[in-house]
């Protein structure tokens, strides 16, 4: 700490060293409050110390009005007291009697009442500063409700949850947490400073992480564009822990809302997914026309009309039938979002008919189911028989015997050698092509 950021009061040098001075400074600069704080307490302290003992002697305390004098530098401590006011008095006689009951003022500090007073009113020092040290912490954390912060879940309370938030502890209660959400013991979470409350044990931070609020702070811290106001949220809506919906905008051009929430590769919209525990987060783009803004939210259902009832705040909203289930979302909750979005109550019905792609599905279908229907046909019609080719007739193989060589004859030649022997008439047949049926060979 530099000289120029000291406190007053370390800067008089004329201020003797005494040792209740420097535990006053001590305990000033250690809890980071107010010297005068602390010499209030200290004063309410003596005081009700005074009133102890004197009760113990059988004084009448209630009959007088006590006030503590403190000296800052020596510690030294005294005790006046006055007669009191009637308080069935009217308020001008009780001012009047208060100023010349004052006038009586007396000393009535006991002997060796500085270390009575120092014994009985130790608890109650130390009790008075935790109090305004609460105080202080709880002025600081007053500044940022609304707003994101980091914490350690520290214990159960039952189904409530204490956290550690450093400086202080706070609580969140069953209703603010994200359902089927699993808290473990030093887990580090972030939370959204909800309220501080005053309760029987004084005040309190409650904390939340199931408010809409919370989705988005998280886009604000996750979103540049946000926290520079380029784009805006205009309207959310959330079921905790299923699926929220944010609709933005932008005043400037060539800003994309919708693109700078999700970021490049969805990493932006990835992130605060991450941080509720995996609950489906949609972004929409916000119109002033509430039946567009009805059917981007109704999405990813297409082929959408919708009639508006101003007066009755009712939108009725027609689908085709293949898109009827994808309006309606699971157990209604897309139409339930759309109109805690929107304001209006949401009607859908069907229109009996298919939208275009459907249809043009359909017809693709059918076409491509003909096709495979001829085709089997194709397949099981029996292969028309086709004519035997003939066979080209095998021309007879003549042995040539070499001029000098006795000539080989077959076993057939042999048993019958008229078989071997050829006419001449055979020969001039064969050299010009023409051949006997078989059954006239067989008769000859």
């Amino acid at each position: 700490m530099r000289w120029d950021e000291c406190p007053p009061y370390f800067l008089d040098m004329n201020t003797p060293r005494t040792e209740f001075s420097q535990a006053l400074k001590a305990i000033a600069a250690e809890r980071g409050l107010d010297p005068d704080v602390i010499l209030d307490t200290i004063k309410q302290a003596i005081i009700a110390a005074y009133k102890r003992d004197a009760k113990e002697q059988g004084i009448d305390v209630e009959a007088f009005e006590y006030e503590a004098v403190l000296d800052s530098v020596s510690g030294e401590t005294k005790i006046f007291a006055w007669p009191g006011v009637d308080l069935e008095l009217s308020e001008d006689k009780q001012e009047k009697a208060r100023k010349e009951n004052i006038k009586k003022k007396e000393d009535v500090t006991p002997p060796g009442f500085g270390r009575i007073a120092a014994q009985t009113a130790k608890q109650v020092i130390h009790q008075k500063i935790r109090e305004a040290e609460k105080g202080a912490i709880m002025e600081e954390f007053e500044e940022k409700v609304g707003s994101l912060v980091s914490g350690l879940v520290l214990r159960f309370d039952g189904s409530n949850a204490r956290v550690d938030l450093g400086r202080t502890e706070a609580i969140m209660l069953a209703e603010d947490r994200i359902p089927n959400e699993r808290l473990n013991l030093n887990q580090r979470l972030t939370f959204l400073i909800k309220a501080i409350t005053e309760t029987p044990r004084g005040k309190e931070i409650f904390l939340s992480r199931s408010a809409p609020e919370f989705v988005e702070k998280l886009f604000a811290r996750e979103v540049p564009e946000i926290s520079s106001s380029s784009v805006k949220i205009k309207a959310i809506a959330r079921e905790a822990g299923v699926r929220t919906k944010v609709a933005v905008a932008s005043d400037q051009t060539g800003v994309d809302p919708v693109g700078s929430c999700v970021g490049q590769k969805g990493v932006r919209v990835q992130a605060v997914t991450n941080e509720i525990g995996g609950e489906r987060v949609d972004v929409i783009p916000w119109s002033e026309d509430v039946a567009e803004l009805i059917k981007s939210s109704l999405s990813p259902a297409e082929n959408l009309s919708v009639e508006l009832d101003d007066e009755k705040k009712v939108a009725r909203v027609l689908a085709p039938e293949d898109q009827l289930s994808m309006a309606i979302g699971k157990d209604g909750q897309n139409v339930r979002l759309t109109a805690k979005l929107t304001g209006f109550r949401i009607e859908v019905e069907g229109t009996g008919e298919l939208s275009e792609k459907a249809q043009e599905a359909q017809k693709e279908a059918e076409e491509a189911k003909e096709e495979e229907t001829k085709e089997v046909k194709a397949e099981e019609q029996p292969a028309e028989e086709k004519p035997a080719e003939e066979k080209p007739a095998e021309e007879p193989v003549t042995e040539v015997v070499a001029p000098g060589e006795p000539e080989v004859k077959t076993e057939v030649e042999a048993e019958n050698p008229e078989a071997g022997e050829k006419t001449e008439e055979t020969e001039e047949k064969e050299e010009s092509g023409e051949e006997k049926p078989a059954a006239e060979e067989k008769s000859e």
